[in-house]
């Protein structure tokens, strides 16, 4: 069963958890194998030091010719081979052995006639410290790491929280909701301590609050032109229709009717833009709405129903399908086709295909390819109507050539 971590807990706590419990681990080895070498040390020690002077008494009562203490004798029984040899070579030594599945410690001297005396002291009560000592080092030493790796992924979690929220926020951002903002206490708080993650988050809210007044000015600037573009484009228009017939009339009221629908364009852009569009839904057969787009378009689209009822804003949902149809015999060849398959309907084309901008980061306003005809805001009043719609609109290239354009509309219960 794999274990699932929570969405705040990433990469970054578990590296910070794993790195804390490493430390402490070393840590608690060093200091641990340092106290237990200095105990045993001084414990062994102690021992060796009473068995020598244990060794010194029984030679001095063999060299008296009184009888030995018990734990002393010549040449005894279980004296460790290499302190044998050492006594033999008219050294003293001691050594820490095991006797009759005891721990003692052996100490050995010469003896006259190339023998040796030892002595041996129970060491029992010595090596029942060390480890008493060794256990305790290490259930301390395992709840000191807990209570360490406790405290550290408290720490690093409400950290890495904070760096989610930031992240959260700034997903956020790129999708559009300019009003979305972290607001984290200690960036709001100047008396607290500044972190790098309330920097963060400051220069996150900053940025956002600066975008989203930029963008607000634009639209507002872009509603401003266009509003005050129609009274002077009504006056043009009605000018125009008092002019003579010929050719100069044709061409003046054929540029005073482009002006008019840019201007429609630019309103229409900037209320979609201020996000209070709300759609009018209502049953409608794909089928009659799409025929109904292709007879306004004037255009010898081919269009291939599989028919569907879906709830969707009739009108928008024209607009979004007009300006594919248009987009499509503009700037791509024919023949163009018109699919509805349930509740997707894709506008496919066979030109060059979409440029590689658009397919990167969507229709842009006012840019159009190669000097090519029209004002680039076809596409993008279909992508923000579509959205609007609650539908997503992709562009893609296929690999056969020629430019698609699908739209998903939402699925009714």
């Amino acid at each position: 069963m794999r274990l699932t971590l929570p969405r705040w807990a990433g990469p970054l706590a578990v590296k910070a958890a794993v790195f804390i419990a490493v430390m402490c681990c070393g840590l608690a080895a060093l200091l641990g194998v340092l106290v237990h070498v200095s105990v045993t040390n001084r414990t062994v020690g102690q021992a060796r030091d009473a068995a020598l002077s244990r060794l010194g008494e029984a030679t001095e009562s063999y060299e008296a010719g009184d009888p030995l203490r018990r734990g002393a004798g010549i040449d005894p029984e279980g004296l460790p081979r290499p302190l044998r040899e050492l006594a033999l070579s008219g050294r003293r030594g001691t050594m820490l052995a095991e006797y009759a599945g005891r721990p003692t410690m052996w100490a050995a001297g010469p003896a006259d006639g190339g023998r040796t005396l030892a002595v041996r002291v129970d060491h029992s009560r010595g090596q029942a410290t060390i480890d008493g000592l060794d256990g305790t080092l290490v259930w301390s030493s395992a709840l000191a790491i807990g209570a360490t790796l406790l405290v550290g992924a408290i720490a690093v979690t409400r950290v890495t929280r904070r760096l989610h929220t930031t992240a959260r926020v700034a997903r956020r951002i790129s999708a559009g909701d300019l009003d979305a903002r972290v607001g984290d206490p200690r960036a709001q708080d100047p008396t607290r301590p500044q972190d790098e993650v309330a920097s963060v988050a400051a220069a996150l809210d900053s940025m956002a609050s600066s975008l989203q007044g930029k963008l607000l000015a634009e639209q507002r600037f872009t509603a401003d032109v266009a509003h005050e573009l129609r009274t002077p484009l009504t006056g043009l228009h009605a000018a125009a229709e008092l002019l003579p017939p010929g050719r100069p009339t044709e061409l003046v009221r054929d540029r005073v009717a482009a002006l008019r629908t840019l201007t429609e364009d630019l309103l229409e852009i900037s209320r979609l833009e201020s996000g209070r569009e709300r759609p009018a839904t209502e049953p409608e057969e794909l089928g009659a709405l799409v025929r109904r787009v292709l007879r306004g378009s004037g255009t010898g689209t081919r269009v291939v129903v599989r028919d569907a009822r879906v709830e969707t804003d009739r009108r928008r949902l024209e607009r979004v399908l007009g300006n594919l149809v248009a987009n499509a015999h503009r700037h791509g060849r024919a023949p163009v086709v018109l699919t509805v398959d349930g509740a997707v309907i894709t506008v496919r084309d066979h030109g060059d295909g979409y440029p590689e901008y658009l397919l990167a980061h969507g229709p842009q306003r006012f840019r159009t390819e190669g000097g090519t005809k029209g004002h680039g805001l076809g596409l993008t009043i279909a992508l923000g109507q579509a959205e609007v719609l609650g539908a997503r609109l992709e562009f893609t290239n296929p690999p056969d050539g020629g430019a698609l354009a699908r739209l998903t509309l939402p699925q009714q219960p």
